[in-house]
C-alpha cells in the first residue's frame, strides 16, 4: 500500500475523491456519533491515516481528544501534517510512519480509548486480516471501540454485475477513463483484497472484536464498530 500511495497521489488524492463528499461525509459523521461516549479526554489511534480526514472530523467535534495517526507512506503522512496544522490541531496529534504491526510496544502506543481504520482492509490481504485486526485490538483498551470501514462485497454473488455498474459511476465522478473502468473488475480481484460482508465481520470476531456492527454502507463501502472483548 505504501508504494501505491506515491507523492503525486498523495497530493492529489483529496481532489480526487471531492466529489464523493456526500458518502464520506456521512460516513465520519456516523463514526464521530459512534464514539460520541468516549471519555472528554479520549485517545484515538488512527490506522493508515492518509491525509487525516478522519482526525479532522473527529478532533473538530471533540476538542479535548487526542490521536495517534499512523500510516506507511511518507508522502500521505506529509500531506495529512500540512492539514492538521492548517486546521489548528496539529498540537494534538502524534503522526507515525509504519504499519501497525511495527507500532511500538509500551504504555504510550497502548490502551487507547478507540481505533480507527477507514477504507484500509480491502488494501490488506486475506491472509493477513485476521493478523491486521488482532494488532488493531491490542491497542484497544478492554471495552474500547473498534471501527472498521472498507470496500466490501461478494464479488462471486449474482448482485455483483449491477453492483459494478454502480460502481463504474462512483470511479467515473473521481475521474476514471474508458480504459481504467474496463480494467475494474481484474483491479477488484487483483489488487483489491474486496471480502464479503459476512467474512469481513466473521475476521473482526476472530480477532477479538466482540458483535461487529454494520452502521454504514454506500453502494460497496461498508463500516462497522465492535467493543474490544
Amino acid at each position: 500500500m505504501a508504494n501505491f500511495f506515491t507523492k503525486e497521489v498523495s497530493q492529489s488524492y483529496d481532489e480526487r475523491n471531492s466529489k464523493l463528499t456526500p458518502i464520506s461525509g456521512n460516513m465520519h459523521f456516523l463514526i464521530r456519533l459512534v464514539l460520541k461516549g468516549l471519555p472528554t479526554r479520549a485517545r484515538i489511534l488512527c490506522v493508515g491515516v492518509g491525509t487525516g480526514a478522519e482526525i479532522l472530523s473527529l478532533a473538530s467535534a471533540y476538542p479535548e481528544w487526542t490521536f495517534v495517526g499512523l500510516d506507511p507512506s511518507d508522502s500521505m503522512l506529509d500531506v495529512c501534517r500540512e492539514r492538521l496544522k492548517e486546521a489548528g490541531v496539529l498540537s494534538r496529534c502524534e503522526l507515525v510512519h509504519g504499519y501497525i504491526q511495527d507500532l511500538a510496544n509500551g504504555q504510550k502506543y497502548e490502551q487507547f480509548d478507540a481505533a480507527v481504520s477507514v477504507l484500509v482492509g480491502h488494501f490488506v490481504k486475506r491472509e493477513e486480516r485476521v493478523g491486521f485486526f488482532q494488532h488493531i485490538a491490542a491497542r484497544v483498551a478492554k471495552g474500547g471501540y473498534v471501527v472498521n470501514t472498507e470496500i466490501s462485497f461478494d464479488l462471486a454473488s449474482a448482485e455483483f454485475p449491477s453492483m459494478l455498474k454502480n460502481w463504474e459511476q462512483v470511479q467515473t465522478l473521481m475521474g476514471a477513463t474508458p480504459e481504467s473502468l474496463a480494467a475494474l473488475p481484474t483491479q477488484m480481484r487483483e489488487a483489491l483484497t474486496i471480502l464479503p460482508p459476512s467474512e469481513v465481520e466473521s475476521l473482526m470476531r476472530q480477532s477479538g472484536i466482540a458483535l461487529p456492527v454494520r452502521f454504514f454502507q454506500a453502494f460497496m463501502i461498508s463500516g462497522w464498530y465492535g467493543k474490544k472483548m
